[in-house]
Parts: C-alpha cells; sequence; structure tokens
C-alpha cells in the first residue's frame, strides 16, 4: 500500500477522520505500507515527527519524497551547486551538495524546483530562468509536477504550475522526481520489497496519484477528500476504486 499523505491521511494540520485507525488496520494486519508524497515545503524527518503528532508511527524509510530522491538522482549524475527553490528547511536536505546561496544568479550545476509557496516572487521566477539560460546544459529537476493541493484556506499553486512556466520560458522540459514520474513510483515499490502489480497507490489527486500509479503499473485508487473533485469521475482516467475516504480501506480492502 502507498498512502499519499496532504488530502488522503490529513488535510492541513487536521488528519482525516478516520485516517489514523485505517493505518492502524495496516499494522495489525501487516500490510506493507509506505507514504508517498509530492510535499516539498517540509524535510522528511518533519514529516516523519508529523505523522507521530497524529499518533501515526513511521520511519524515515517509510516515507518516501522529492527531495529524498532528487539528491539521489544530482548525487548519481555527479552535479552540485544546486540552486534550490523549496523552503529553507527542505533546503537543508541538499547541504551535502554545496548548494548555492540565496539570490545568487550565475554556477549553477542545475535548478531544482519545489514548492516555495508564498517564498515565490516576480523576481524569484525571474532568477531560476537566469540561471537556466546562463547554460543549456544546466537541468531543470522539478520536485513533482502537481498543478495545486488544497489547503486549510483552499487551494493553492503547487511546483508543477511553475515547472511549466520554467519550462516554456526556458526551451527546457524538466527531469521530474515526485509523482507522476514512474521511476519514483518505482522506488516506492522497491522499499515495499513486492511486485508493482500487488501494490496499492491510494489518492486524492486522479492524475499524479492514479493515473501516475497506473502508469508505472500499481492499482490507482482515489478517495473523495483534500483535492477530490465530482468532475474526476467523469475523465478519461478511470481509478480501480473510489472510496469515501481512506477510512473506508478496512472495510474494502478485499475489493482491491
Amino acid at each position: 500500500m502507498l498512502l499519499d499523505l496532504d488530502g488522503v491521511v490529513y488535510v492541513g494540520d487536521r488528519p482525516v477522520p478516520g485516517a489514523v485507525d485505517a493505518v492502524d488496520w495496516l499494522v495489525r494486519e501487516g500490510i506493507a505500507h509506505v507514504f508517498l508524497t509530492n510535499t516539498t515545503s517540509r524535510p522528511r524527518q518533519a514529516m516523519v515527527a508529523k505523522l507521530a503528532g497524529l499518533g501515526i508511527p513511521a520511519g524515515p524509510d517509510q516515507v518516501l519524497t522529492p527531495a529524498v530522491s532528487a539528491v539521489a538522482w544530482l548525487r548519481g549524475h555527479g552535479i552540485t551547486r544546486p540552486a534550490v527553490f523549496v523552503p529553507d528547511a527542505t533546503a537543508a536536505e541538499f547541504a551535502e551538495l554545496d548548494p548555492l546561496p540565496d539570490g545568487a544568479e550565475h554556477g549553477a550545476g542545475a535548478v531544482v524546483v519545489g514548492d516555495l509557496g508564498e517564498g515565490w516572487s516576480y523576481s524569484e521566477l525571474n532568477r531560476a530562468l537566469r540561471l537556466l539560460m546562463s547554460d543549456p546544459a544546466i537541468p531543470l529537476v522539478a520536485l513533482g509536477m502537481t498543478r495545486y493541493w488544497r489547503a486549510e484556506d483552499g487551494l493553492r499553486l503547487d511546483a508543477g504550475a511553475f515547472v511549466r512556466a520554467l519550462e516554456y520560458a526556458a526551451g527546457r522540459t524538466a527531469v521530474v522526481v515526485g509523482k507522476p514520474d514512474p521511476t519514483f513510483y518505482g522506488a516506492a515499490v522497491d522499499a515495499l520489497g513486492v511486485p508493482a502489480d500487488q501494490v496499492v497507490m491510494i489518492g486524492d489527486d486522479l492524475h499524479t496519484d492514479v493515473e501516475g500509479a497506473q502508469l508505472a503499473g500499481l492499482k490507482g485508487v482515489l478517495v473523495r477528500t483534500g483535492k477530490f473533485s465530482a468532475s474526476d469521475l467523469t475523465g478519461s482516467v478511470r481509478p480501480d476504486a473510489v472510496l469515501d475516504s481512506v477510512a473506508d480501506l478496512p472495510r474494502r480492502w478485499a475489493e482491491l
């Protein structure tokens, strides 16, 4: 079982009703599970601490984030000095790669874009563009392509919207290291240690969670929480199942 976090297990700082009991059920039944998130506003250890605060125990090896995958990708390609457009707490995940200081417009080995949130401004987007345009060999690395997410105050733009803007302006195609990239799903399946066709992904995003999982050979299950919209059920993407929420998991497990 792979579970998205924001919109599935919790919304903002509040757990989805019944989510804690559903995860407890997974533990009791001995069903291997990993939390797979495109969240880049917090480092992995902060995600583990947040889950613990909600009453959900999870080790760092049970939470897979795009920042962890990005560091591995950059290291594997011998790239250092990345310019990272993520919150400070997440930027710390890249410390081993000697990232560029804030404000630098030259010398980047890569431009890494995540969920900078309120930190985005016209000048920051321009800085990312200038770094990319300074050398056509500099890769644009996207920490996921999620278009938007649901916060407690409503929908907010996510990293994908800013990545698309930079792709268009720079004439560059991003390397995606989060959902819906099949490699990211593959890493999560490897962490579970079972074949992909025995893995179910539960998410609230029809495209990055459900379609992304299906294209990677997994089952994709949609929940009617988080960013779910009724229009999700009328498009070309067909979930393998639809749950009112993750709380329905114990009752519906035999159908999945």
